[in-house]
């Protein structure tokens, strides 16, 4: 039995590139060679700057698109491997895999009350057996995540960004899921607002025993509520380690420059750190460069690392690098 409540294995995505019969051929690589699992009560949080396919695994992950290739087992039950031809109807997962989406404007319906938003799932489902639980269950989904009963009948325009994205987490609980897969849940909120959001995500993970997949793009905010994290660069893993081990010891070259971006409050402190600053823009994931995908902006780059593809390894404990030439990374 495995220790890991979820596990991809090689999951990959491509999206063809639509459009003359010359480019029918063509593809967007976002996903590519996925490995990792996620434990019980766990956070994984997963980083790496736009565009390299951080939505695109947690949706591939939920079924929410199509897997190209690859393998995903949740609790033991195989939803879908590309080599056995094995993908299951996904609905009876639905009570078990839930979804906290980016934008908390578009993710509600406006023609929709609350009530009726966060009710949704629980209809789907068949969760209630009278009109009198389903109302109680709503308004105790709004109460725990901040709101209250008043809000049950008003429209999504008439909430703020924080308000929007706390009726999507209470449309994602309302059907007592075990694993969420957080999508920049506060990307799009204020700096204040999303220390409330942090918080709530994990008061709720206690109460709850949620397993988390958080995925952003801001390095400060996953160290801080992940146990492990993993680091993506267009479409592959480059690091995968726990928190506290990926901050302070990273070793792959893209990761230590997200690990120096990070904010420092003192300022004196701030001055004396050494921001790493990359060079040239990220390759098209249509054609992605060949062997190992960071070399273009990488200053220990040379003819093997253009040759072959680093293989993702165990360098130390429970903490993976893909790179060539961890030897010279200073």
């Amino acid at each position: 039995m495995s220790n890991y409540l979820l596990e991809v294995e090689h999951l990959q995505k491509h999206f063809p590139v639509r459009g003359s019969s010359f480019r029918s051929k063509l593809a967007v690589q976002a996903l590519d060679d996925l490995t990792f699992g996620i434990k019980k009560g766990e956070t994984l949080g997963m980083v790496g700057e736009s565009g390299c396919g951080k939505t695109t695994a947690g949706r591939t992950i939920l079924r929410l698109h199509e897997p190209t290739g690859g393998r995903i087992v949740y609790d033991g039950d195989i939803l879908f491997d590309k080599e056995e031809k094995i993908a299951v109807n996904m609905l009876p997962y639905r009570k078990k895999m839930q979804i906290v989406f980016q934008d908390p404007y578009a993710s509600l319906d406006p023609r929709m009350t609350v009530g009726d938003i966060v009710g949704e799932p629980i209809d789907i489902h068949n969760l209630c057996s009278s009109k009198q639980e389903r109302y109680d269950r709503i308004i105790g989904l709004l109460e725990r995540v901040g709101l209250n009963s008043e809000h049950a009948n008003r429209y999504p325009h008439e909430f703020s960004g924080g308000q929007r994205q706390r009726v999507g987490i209470a449309r994602a609980l309302a059907v007592d899921p075990e694993f969420i897969v957080c999508d920049e849940p506060i990307s799009a909120l204020d700096v204040s607002i999303q220390a409330q959001v942090i918080n709530m995500f994990e008061d709720l993970q206690n109460q709850m025993n949620l397993t988390y997949l958080f995925i952003a793009h801001d390095l400060s905010v996953v160290k801080h509520i992940s146990d492990r994290i993993v680091v993506m660069y267009l479409g592959r893993m480059v690091e995968l380690a726990e928190s506290y081990e990926l901050t302070m010891h990273s070793m792959h070259p893209y990761t230590r420059s997200l690990v120096s971006a990070i904010p420092i409050a003192d300022p004196v402190e701030a001055r004396k750190s050494n921001r790493i600053i990359l060079e040239g823009d990220v390759p098209s994931p249509i054609n992605p460069p060949s062997g190992c995908r960071f070399r273009t902006r990488c200053p220990y780059a040379d003819e093997q690392c253009a040759a072959e593809v680093p293989e993702f390894r165990e360098v130390t404990s429970g903490h993976y690098v893909a790179c060539h030439h961890l030897d010279r990374v200073k």
